[in-house]
């Protein structure tokens, strides 16, 4: 079904796109600036839309906001966004986020995600880690609206993750994991 070829050219795509957006990361450049700008309108737009979720932060003992995660997949798929995590309404880190999959799957889509972490363990336990989460889903997402019926090792009781603001056109059963790590831009 699938070549030695073909795999060989999308973990190229998922490697080289990692490498493109690291490129930005330079000292004196204003990516600090932006990612706390996205992360503000993010938060807004997520309290707006959602006004549970303003409770809920309120609750959290950190809230990690991936304010524009940009994904495409033709049978092999990535991600990436940058993103900050908030303690108290304040920025204490800021991570990226890069995704690969592998399954049926065709499109491209781009989403909002924020990471509650319910207990103080979770967060430090989150912030220690190497910050990798697996998962399987079924999903899809048109402008209209967006669904995904999954379970990832992320949505235990101690963290909730919320997935929002769905746009594009992608469609798929996949196999995937993600990596947070801590950067700075």
């Amino acid at each position: 079904m699938f070549t030695r070829r073909g795999l060989m050219v999308g973990a190229g795509a998922v490697a080289a796109s990692g490498v493109l957006a690291g490129c930005d990361n330079g000292i004196g450049s204003n990516g600090a600036g932006q990612i706390e700008a996205r992360v503000s309108a993010t938060q807004e737009f997520l309290f707006t839309q959602y006004p549970g979720t303003r409770d809920l932060a309120s609750r959290a003992a950190g809230v990690l906001y991936m304010p524009l995660m940009t994904e495409a997949g033709l049978g092999f798929g990535g991600a990436f966004g940058r993103g900050a995590l908030r303690i108290q309404g304040v920025t204490v880190d800021y991570y990226s986020a890069a995704k690969g999959s592998f399954g049926l799957q065709i499109g491209a889509q781009q989403y909002a995600h924020a990471l509650f972490f319910m207990t103080q363990e979770g967060l430090e336990k989150f912030r220690r880690s190497s910050g990798w989460a697996v998962g399987g889903d079924i999903r899809y997402a048109s402008p209209e609206e967006g669904a995904s019926i999954g379970k990832e090792t992320t949505e235990l009781d101690e963290v909730i993750a919320l997935v929002f603001g769905q746009q594009g056109l992608i469609a798929g059963a996949t196999l995937s994991g993600i990596k947070y790590t801590r950067i700075i831009p």
